[in-house]
């Protein structure tokens, strides 16, 4: 029985840069489904500080892995892989175009290329370092990453601990660099990846980026970050926008210089996402003011590349 050719339009890009805009226009062409590998966009808890689609945006086409999660469950990379992977099955037993879109590098990565085998590292190294960074704080941590593995380190969103933490212990546990287990060939997926990337002019970038922060604060992230304030520990909640407000509240600076590490450190990430994203030499760059030659790239893609497992009807 022929098969009819798959694709997953993946939009990725720096926060603030207009994905949501062009995957509710893509889903809306393609009558389909949109799938989130945004981490910071699972959970429930946070609303004001993850740049969630709005209820508006929400209802204009079926969205996936937003709001799935509440901060207390455990959740990581592998499970995302298996929990997306199964969904894509299903939705592309009804669409042939699904869309999957997202600023965090790791989740999108694993759906294309998969996992690569990472060991099991005694507990006992893992309690160590937690132990370490409560004690000796974020910058010590940054610093003993980007000494033992700084590849690893130029990628990774260095404001989250967790992941941090979890290159040092497998350079502690195996004597090899996290890095090194980021190399394997690209698995095979049953369908075909189009790859679009989303980015402007540094300035024109950064404005949004600190009109999106201050309108993030006007709508209640503070009052929404001191609510999660005795949680803070969590994992889901080492993350930008989050942490800035928990220090504050422990009284380590003032209002307005958290409104300026808000920012810059939101400008930072944006870097350091572009970063991981223009590793990829298959993705292809636009403005995301250029929707018709987004439209007619994805329209060449799906014409000329057929998937090889796959026959044309």
């Amino acid at each position: 029985m022929p098969t009819v050719p798959s694709y997953l339009i993946l939009v990725v890009g720096p926060t603030a840069v207009g994905k949501t805009n062009l995957c509710l226009k893509l889903a809306k062409k393609f009558q389909t489904e949109i799938l989130s590998c945004d981490s910071r966009q699972f959970y429930r808890e946070m609303n004001r500080g993850t740049a969630k689609p709005s209820a508006e945006e929400l209802a204009q086409a079926p969205h996936h892995f937003i709001n799935n999660l509440s901060i207390n469950d455990p959740y990581d990379v592998r499970m995302y892989e298996e929990e997306a992977l199964g969904l894509l099955e299903q939705l592309f037993q009804k669409n042939r175009v699904v869309v999957m879109t997202g600023g965090t590098g790791l989740f999108a990565d694993v759906v294309v290329n998969g996992m690569d085998a990472i060991p099991e590292v005694a507990p006992e190294i893992r309690e160590e370092i937690i132990q370490e960074y409560q004690s000796k704080g974020l910058s010590w941590l940054q610093g003993a990453v980007e000494e033992v593995d700084p590849e690893f380190f130029s990628q990774v969103d260095r404001g989250n601990p967790q992941r941090l933490m979890r290159a040092l212990e497998i350079w502690r546990g195996t004597g090899l660099k996290f890095s090194s287990f980021r190399t394997k060939k690209k698995v095979q997926r049953p369908f075909e990846v189009i790859k679009i990337g989303l980015d402007r002019p540094r300035e024109e970038l950064y404005e949004r980026i600190d009109n999106r922060m201050e309108q993030m604060l006007a709508e209640g992230l503070f009052e929404e970050a001191e609510g999660l304030f005795e949680k803070r520990g969590l994992n889901a909640l080492q993350t930008l926008g989050y942490t800035e407000i928990f220090d504050f509240l422990e009284r380590k600076y003032d209002k307005e210089e958290l409104i300026r590490l808000l920012k810059r450190n939101s400008r930072r990430y944006a870097k350091r996402q572009l970063t991981w994203f223009r590793r990829d030499p298959l993705i292809r760059w636009f403005h995301p003011s250029e929707e018709r030659e987004i439209f007619n790239f994805i329209q060449d893609q799906i014409a000329l590349n057929p998937p090889k497992n796959a026959t044309q009807l």
